[in-house]
């Protein structure tokens, strides 16, 4: 049995779940996420709480996925997941056209990237910028996505990296002896 599989999952003022069969659909104040489940779990609402089981013990580590994946599409219903980098660099930055995130990031040409549907930018400067969304998985995704187009560099520290991630910093050669 799966010690966060057994945990129940509280259903929020504001937030409403509705499953059918093993499709799971969650409204609430942000909007709505929609999931196909495992048919080897069973989900079941009972007033203000979500239960999930297996009939098998053998499927324990699809009970605590299922329980945290159906956790994470209340609770990003309820309030928004954000995910945040930092550009560090000479002349690196990045600003927004519409949708669109242009960053400069010393390449010849500008690197452009539009949002998928669901996420939106905030770039509260020009080296600072926020990934919001309702889906866990698709702000991490596209946070990892943004990073990719210039991973933090091990001697400078030119790059994007997540404002938590601690870049470690190697020692440039050392002239001859």
């Amino acid at each position: 049995m799966s010690r966060i599989g057994k945990k129940p999952i509280t259903i929020p003022e504001g937030v409403t779940v509705n499953v059918d069969g093993n499709h799971i659909v969650v409204k609430g104040p942000k909007g709505t996420l929609e999931k196909d489940l495992s048919p080897k779990v069973a989900v079941k609402v009972d007033g203000n709480k979500i239960e999930v089981s297996v009939a098998n013990e053998l499927d324990g580590n699809l009970h605590g996925l299922t329980r945290t994946l159906i956790n994470n599409m209340v609770e990003g219903c309820e309030k928004e997941f954000t995910r945040t980098l930092q550009i560090n660099g000479v002349g690196y930055r990045a600003q927004k056209q519409g949708n669109n995130l242009v960053m400069n990031l010393g390449y010849s040409h500008q690197v452009i990237m539009e949002a998928p549907n669901g996420i939106t930018y905030d770039l509260p400067d020009a080296n600072t910028i926020i990934v919001r969304g309702i889906d866990k998985e698709l702000v991490g995704q596209t946070a990892a996505v943004i990073r990719s187009k210039r991973p933090p560099e091990v001697y400078k520290g030119k790059g994007i990296k997540y404002a938590e991630e601690h870049i470690r910093r190697k020692e440039g050669k050392t002239g001859k002896k």
